[in-house]
């Protein structure tokens, strides 16, 4: 018994052996804990001093912020530093901190009045879209909820409607839409100018989901009429002289939609007669050839308006109206008739070339549109392989009949000065009732096809200068003169240029590079077609090269700054 009490109640070695048994058996799931390590793994280190953090500590390796600067005053140069004190003449020393703004504000931007709405609405389309001026008139609106959006997209799409398809240059119709988008309160406002689709945004403010419309253009016309009555309307609207509310601006432009033509359909012809007429005694010709010319005119004129009443495409218009020309010039030769048919023919052709349609592609490719004017150009080869097609009909028929057309024929060879202004202006005057432009702008356009003449004839036919060159420079000089004159008369151009370069249209040579081919010399034909298609695209690029000389004489407008600076307009889109 002491010896028990001796050992304390220590195990016997029986029970210590069966303890280590014990602890040799693999232990349950549930005996084991999760944070005790896998037999064979090195035990952790033992944990150091505990540092308990916060969700809101800082993570080792950043930085702390600096401490918030004092909140200083609005008129205290920023981080409080001062400007150096001025020197011994009075003058401020190198300021301590960069100048944020001006020193006297910054200037508030403001567009010039004193130019046609055409020159000031391009000028801010080349602008950024935050650098336009605001509008300056937002009390248009009938309330203070602001502008009717849609309605006012709208009434801009139908003014661009009317002036793309009455021939404008995409350029001049996106910035009469824009003028009319801007002048009833709409600052943020892109147009876009195709040739047969138009459409406009609006985007309130940045944050802002914008507003688009478009609409299509389907039908063409050509009546300078309409088009300077549009040209008015647009020039209203942008005006500060006059209030023009949506609702009468809506008016004005059903009125103009509604508006006859100025000139019926039995003057178009006659003056579709006395256009080649003229245009034959142009180029040589006699009275027999100018009647012969305008009877063969007229006639054509009266197939095409059959074949447009049947829903003919304007292709086969052209095709229609081609041949009856070419088939009165081979009628006065298969009659022996003491007349030169070439200048019938080509008086013909002068009444179908669709000048005005190619000077609106090339201008269009010059100012960078070049969508629009890829497919004004395409549609103007379509209507010359038209007339193409018309004549060579004609003439491969007449020349199985054994009518002897010589392609070596001269054209023009008498040198009578008087009788051929007078023809050139005649052929302008008809050219202006055949566009349907207003009297007021016919005897000018007259006299302008009058003066290309004059510098045509002293080049080519007394100074031998090459007629592509003089073509030009006469094309040149048309579009300098049309250009004034529709700035003094806050105009389009269009009736001042499209008539007086009537004159100068490739008509003869059209017609011996249509007779080569169709006599089977290609290299001939080729050659004359060649030499046409230059003579076009010169008096494409020589009006537009007028009109831009006529922008660099007249007082360009600008934006001008409370401080009496002025900065340019860019007039590139890419640089």
């Amino acid at each position: 018994m002491a010896d028990t009490q001796r050992h304390g109640g220590a195990p016997g070695p029986e029970r210590a052996g069966a303890e280590e048994a014990e602890d040799r058996k693999p232990q349950s799931d549930e005996a084991r804990s999760a944070f005790t390590p896998p037999l064979g793994l090195p035990l952790p280190p033992p944990p150091e001093d505990e540092h308990p953090t916060s969700e809101f500590a800082l993570p080792l390796g950043l930085a702390p912020e600096p401490p918030p600067e004092p909140e200083g005053s609005a008129f205290a140069p920023p981080g409080g530093r001062q400007p150096q004190a001025p020197d011994a003449n009075g003058r401020g020393g190198p300021s301590a901190f960069p100048a944020f703004t001006p020193p006297h504000g910054i200037p508030a931007v403001r567009l010039s009045k004193d130019q046609p709405w055409q020159d000031r609405m391009r000028t801010m389309l080349r602008m950024p879209v935050g650098d336009r001026p605001l509008p300056e008139r937002a009390e248009r609106h009938e309330d203070e909820s602001g502008p009717a959006v849609p309605r006012v997209l709208d009434i801009s799409l139908r003014i661009g409607e009317l002036l793309l398809a009455g021939g404008e240059g995409a350029e001049d119709v996106e910035a009469a839409m824009f003028g009319v988008a801007h002048a009833y309160g709409l600052d943020r406002c892109e147009p876009t100018v195709t040739f047969t689709l138009l459409s406009v945004t609006y985007q309130p403010s940045l944050v802002d989901d914008p507003v688009t419309a478009s609409r299509t253009v389907r039908r063409r016309g050509t009546d300078y009429t309409r088009l300077s009555a549009v040209y008015r309307l647009v020039d209203d609207i942008t005006s500060d002289d006059v209030e023009i509310t949506l609702e009468e601006a809506y008016r004005r432009l059903a009125d103009i939609r509604r508006n006859r033509h100025p000139y019926p359909g039995w003057a178009l012809t006659l003056a579709g007669g006395l256009l080649s007429g003229s245009a034959s005694i142009l180029v040589g010709g006699g009275w027999l050839v100018f009647l012969a010319a305008a009877a063969g005119a007229m006639l054509g004129d009266r197939l095409a308006w059959l074949a447009s009443g049947r829903g003919l495409p304007e292709f086969y218009q052209f095709v229609a109206a081609a041949m009856p020309p070419a088939a009165m010039g081979v009628t006065l030769v298969l009659v022996h008739a003491d007349v030169k048919p070439s200048a019938v023919i080509t008086g013909g052709l002068f009444a179908l070339i669709p000048g005005r349609a190619l000077v609106a592609g090339v201008q269009d490719g010059l100012t960078g549109y070049y969508i629009t004017a890829s497919a004004r150009l395409l549609e103007v080869v379509y209507l010359i392989v038209g007339i193409v097609t018309g004549v060579l009909l004609v003439l491969v028929v007449g020349v199985e009949l054994g009518a002897e057309l010589s392609p070596d024929e001269s054209l023009g060879s008498a040198y009578r000065p008087v009788t051929q202004i007078v023809a050139a202006m005649l052929l302008a005057l008809a050219f202006c009732i055949m566009l349907q432009q207003e009297r007021s702008t016919v005897l000018a356009a007259t006299l302008n096809g009058g003066i290309a003449w004059v510098v045509y004839g002293a080049m080519h036919d007394v100074g031998n200068i090459s007629p592509v060159a003089t073509t030009a420079v006469a094309a040149g000089l048309v579009g300098l003169l049309g250009q004034l004159l529709s700035r003094y008369r806050y105009a389009s151009a269009l009736p001042y240029v499209t008539a007086a370069i009537g004159p100068l249209l490739p008509g003869s040579a059209t017609y011996f590079g249509l007779l080569g081919i169709a006599q089977g010399d290609l290299n001939a034909g080729l050659g004359s077609l060649t030499k046409a298609v230059a003579l076009a695209l010169a008096i494409a690029i020589g009006v537009n090269l007028g009109g831009e000389l006529a922008r660099l004489f007249l007082k360009r407008p600008t934006v001008e700054a409370e401080t009496g600076e002025r900065r340019a307009a860019k007039r590139t889109r890419g640089f």
